[in-house]
């Protein structure tokens, strides 16, 4: 499947690594692969992010993405459904970080004081995002996988990223019309 990556989408992949290995976490996960296309520069992807508003607002994401981590990855839906059931994931974590410190209900590794470099293997979720990507380029008869494909497969999947993509007015419908808009101008 890689070979069919586009120059972009492999750096993107690269770039999700990299993010992980930055925050120290085991696997690569799909909140990984959005701050990686948040990086992006002069690529479909970020034509369409740039198009929807997202351009000035990539460091209000980013900061989404890091409470949801400290909610142990719970989404906002998610933490408002528990609160329905009279759960207040905010008490909790303030609680735990108090107790542990900040951050300590993140996946981290550097919170339970392990080192590790190297190979970071890809979660479930992750590899569902490549595998999505892979089914709406063929849906969109697009020859190759590119940034843009695992952008629109990440807002189709729920899940911390699809929400916070949401909450910016990025949405599946909402970047296919400005991808199918933009497909006949160079984005780079």
């Amino acid at each position: 499947m890689f070979e069919r990556f586009t120059k972009d989408a492999r750096a993107v992949v690269q770039g999700a690594a990299g993010h992980a290995e930055e925050a120290r976490a085991e696997t690569v996960e799909p909140e990984h692969l959005l701050l990686a296309l948040l990086d992006r520069e002069d690529s479909r992807a970020s034509f369409a992010l740039a198009a929807l508003g997202v351009g000035e607002h990539r460091d209000a994401v980013r900061r989404e993405l890091r409470d949801a981590r400290r909610r142990a990855g719970l989404s906002q839906s998610e933490t408002e459904a528990l609160a329905g059931l009279g759960i207040d994931v905010t008490e909790i974590v303030a609680r735990v970080e108090e107790a542990h410190g900040v951050g300590a209900m993140s996946a981290d590794d550097r919170k339970r004081g392990r080192r590790w470099s190297g190979h970071r293997s890809f979660s479930r979720g992750a590899k569902e995002i490549l595998e999505k990507a892979l089914r709406v380029a063929v849906a969109r008869r697009d020859r190759h996988i590119g940034d843009e494909h695992l952008l629109l497969a990440l807002a189709l999947r729920p899940g911390v990223p699809a929400e916070v993509l949401a909450d910016h007015g990025v949405t599946h419908a909402s970047l296919s019309r400005v991808l199918d808009e933009g497909a006949g101008k160079s984005c780079a």
